[in-house]
């Protein structure tokens, strides 16, 4: 009997003691491990600290930044990613930190952003998503590898290309002309402008890629907003994996919650185009990117078929991502716009020579020098601050460095945008002239100095779109208002997936008034 006692005593505390053994490996030995290793090939970094690595550093830098107000210039790195902009001139170009136990490799030298970003092999996929990354975009476009990845990125480059990017232009011209008709009443007076273009992308996202208006899509994009927020609130809290599956924060319920209405309301809009088509109204799903989904959804060869889950992902990757960055992008030129008179009377001189009074078409805005240049600056300015992490899964060489497996990568794109040995000293001034002669010679670098959309196979898949809507948006304005900057306005970018205005983008629109 009591040997029996003592095998139940026992057996817990072998179990206690190989948990804690695996712990203090997991938590401890191995941080520690991949710490000597990358000191000891002159990558440094903020040292590890137990359990939670460096997010309480880093998430103290953050609220610390953000609560000061900023001058009205464009050297925004130390406020919106002022850990890493620490970290950065502390410890050099490319630095370790930590992001709980996961080590995490910054680099902003190109020829390691090129390296990682271009690399077809697989040796740096995608960093499987947290959680609140997982329940605002699902495994889409953007996470997803190998032949899936093929067969979507197939997809979606055939509906945000060629023809079908022709028969956009229309869309987009009529949901501008709705927002400029609402303006009418608003001159002289002050108008917000990213909220103005947030309900304007929505409005093009919803009718180009869905085939419904902006009312259907207007839940969707207000969800996907409160998950961007709950995310970006939660970027920097360390997960403890049994504690997590144990007990849900009130964030996480939150946030599953809204996947799930999303879902909802997506697969609506998805049964309305499947009974469209049942109820003999149409003869098919359709040519624009849902129904290019639903035809994939219902494809009769199971190697192409797209399952539930599939189409549900690539919908949401496309109404976040087909309204988020553009707006972001159009709030930011107005700003320029507004403070550099100059610029705004040389875009809108060329819009007036190349349009008129008339709306924009695809083969005049392929004729906008001017307004390419005013983009690409600032998008350099103020695009996305870094690209999504790569994983390294195995021992891997970049360049001279030798990798452990079970890091991850960030390469870092504000680092390199805002680098004076590539711009010059001038970096933080807006220069549209930079990209006169093309992004090729922009600086006196080759490798990739420039990367808004990213790099390589996994550029960004609606870059072409995005820009020819952006200069379509712009032109419209142009042709009728000059733009500046409200005296109310406090410079304030902050850094939630795109770099957007913490508060508001407040100008004064006057009509312009063209000779005779």
């Amino acid at each position: 009997m009591s040997g029996l006692m003592e095998l139940v005593i026992l057996v817990p505390c072998c179990f206690f003691l190989v948990a804690l053994i695996k712990f203090l490996y997991d938590y401890l030995w191995v941080p520690l491990r991949i710490q000597h290793m990358m000191n000891s090939q002159g990558i440094k970094g903020p040292p590890y600290k137990f359990i939670h690595g460096n997010n309480e550093e880093a998430t103290k830098m953050r609220q610390e930044a953000l609560s000061k107000p900023m001058a009205l210039r464009h050297d925004i790195f130390p406020r919106v990613q002022p850990h890493i902009y620490t970290w950065i001139n502390r410890y050099g170009r490319n630095y370790i930190y930590w992001n709980g136990i996961r080590a995490v490799l910054v680099i902003s030298e190109p020829e390691l952003v090129k390296e990682v970003l271009k690399n077809n092999e697989n040796t740096f996929p995608k960093k499987k998503p947290s959680i609140y990354f997982s329940n605002l975009l699902g495994n889409g476009l953007v996470l997803i590898e190998g032949e899936k990845w093929l067969k979507r990125r197939k997809l979606a480059n055939h509906a945000f290309h060629g023809e079908s990017l022709k028969n956009m232009i229309p869309a987009v011209i009529a949901s501008v002309e709705t927002m400029l008709e609402k303006w009418k009443g608003q001159e002289g007076k002050e108008i917000e402008v990213f909220q103005e273009f947030r309900l304007l992308t929505s409005e093009v996202i919803s009718r180009t890629a869905f085939g419904s208006s902006y009312l259907e899509g207007e839940k969707i994009f207000a969800m996907l907003q409160k998950l961007t927020i709950i995310m970006s609130r939660n970027l920097f809290k360390t997960r403890i994996p049994l504690i997590s599956k144990l007990w849900k924060s009130a964030d996480l319920l939150e946030s599953e919650k809204l996947s799930k209405e999303i879902k909802d309301r997506v697969m609506k809009i998805v049964k309305k185009r499947e009974d469209e088509v049942v109820n003999g109204e149409v003869n098919s799903f359709g040519n624009d990117f849902l129904g290019l989904l639903v035809n994939a959804y219902h494809d009769s060869d199971e190697k192409n078929r797209f399952s539930l889950e599939d189409l549900l992902a690539e919908c949401k990757t496309f109404y976040f991502s087909g309204q988020e960055t553009v707006n972001s992008l159009l709030s930011w030129i107005v700003l320029h716009l507004a403070i550099h008179g100059d610029w705004q009377e040389n875009a809108r001189r060329e819009v007036i020579d190349i349009f008129g009074n008339q709306n924009p078409h695809l083969e005049g805005v392929a004729k906008l020098k001017i307004t390419t240049m005013i983009i690409n600056e600032t998008l350099r300015l103020y695009g996305p601050s870094n690209g999504l992490a790569r994983a390294v899964t195995r021992e891997v060489q970049l360049e001279k460095l030798l990798l452990p497996a079970n890091i991850n990568i960030l390469p870092l794109y504000i680092g390199v945008h805002r680098d004076p040995h590539f711009w010059g000293d001038d970096v933080h001034h807006f220069k549209p002239e930079r990209f006169a002669e093309g992004i090729a010679k922009a600086t006196n670098y080759t490798a990739a100095a420039f990367l808004p959309f990213g790099l390589g196979p996994r550029s960004c898949v609606g870059m072409t779109f995005g820009t020819i809507e952006t200069k379509i948006v712009l032109s419209m304005i142009l042709q009728r208002y000059t733009i500046t900057l409200s005296p109310a306005y406090i410079h304030s970018p902050i850094s939630i997936l795109s770099i957007r205005p913490q508060h508001e983008i407040q100008v004064i629109l006057e009509p312009v008034h063209h000779n005779a």
